[in-house]
């Protein structure tokens, strides 16, 4: 990893378009959008605008979850953002989250349409929409599920903005930064391990939205699902959390809910939209494209 000269920051910043990395042709320091698009609107109450990155899977996963478990009402349709592309700034979606940021969920089955962004707040939405499904009813346990789930908000973005970002995506590679996010990143590990150690899930013996927001992170990571970094953070020593990514990883519900909104990987795990259950059967991709031909 190299050093790089010292910096001195200017007095006053001023934006570089190009300024490197592999999404620099979609960050800006402003916000609003940049051109004109209406979303599409499919047959269901819930309409998703996502893509299968750690924060779309977990709510991809609890729709699935909650259909399994028999919700029926919890029937959606999923629209892929590709955020590459710069879909996010379309008007149609920031009209749904003013911080171009997916995943975004509008509800139609309310008097006034609903919008709701950020994954946490959609997790935590779906769950007492559906009669506090997947979210403890008893007072305290309910406090350690919430507490879970936003300890998850605030923590991922030193593993995905920070480590994953200057161990991955950087233009060069900075020994600081990585070392000061890999820190972070084993630190939370450990918070993970050593809770689980004692416990099932994350709350007790009870799948809950908590789970659906730290897998899709820290599963993947001690997995090598995200980065490629499972060997360099020496993830095999959580061996906890592996366990217990490896429990969730097998449901058949999250492996549905992976596969939506997906456009990378293996052909036939991506779904990219989802507007009924029969669609995982007939409109992965690798169907579709061998309809082409």
């Amino acid at each position: 990893m190299s050093k790089l000269p010292d910096y001195t920051p200017p007095k006053v910043w001023k934006w570089e378009n190009e300024n490197g990395g592999q999404f620099a042709n979609i960050n800006r320091p402003i916000a609003g959008p940049t051109h004109e698009k209406e979303l599409p609107r499919g047959k269901h109450p819930l309409q998703l605008y996502s893509l299968a990155t750690p924060n779309g899977v977990k709510v991809t996963v609890m729709l699935e979850e909650l259909l399994a478990a028999g919700y029926s009402e919890a029937e959606y349709d999923a629209w892929l953002i590709t955020i590459r592309e710069g879909e996010q700034f379309g008007s149609g979606f920031v009209g749904i989250n003013p911080n171009s940021k997916i995943p975004a969920l509008m509800d139609y089955s309310t008097a006034k349409p609903t919008r709701v962004f950020e994954s946490g707040s959609i997790l935590l939405y779906l769950a007492e929409k559906f009669g506090g499904a997947f979210l403890p009813k008893d007072p305290a346990d309910r406090a350690e599920c919430l507490s879970w789930l936003f300890w998850q908000m605030g923590s991922a973005p030193y593993l995905g903005g920070g480590f994953g970002h200057f161990y991955a995506y950087a233009p060069v590679k900075i020994e600081y930064c990585i070392d000061r996010f890999t820190m972070e990143t084993k630190r939370q590990l450990d918070v993970l391990n050593r809770h689980l150690e004692n416990n099932k899930f994350m709350c007790g013996d009870e799948y809950t939205i908590a789970d659906m927001a730290i897998w899709p992170w820290y599963g993947a990571a001690v997995s090598n699902s995200i980065y490629e970094a499972a060997e360099f953070l020496d993830a095999k020593i959580y061996t906890n959390v592996i366990r217990w990514a490896g429990e969730i990883a097998d449901r058949p519900q999250v492996k549905r809910g992976r596969m939506v909104n997906r456009a990378t990987g293996p052909l036939e795990k991506q779904l990219r939209e989802r507007h009924d259950a029969s669609d995982f059967e007939t409109k992965t991709q690798d169907k579709l494209e061998s309809q082409k031909d």
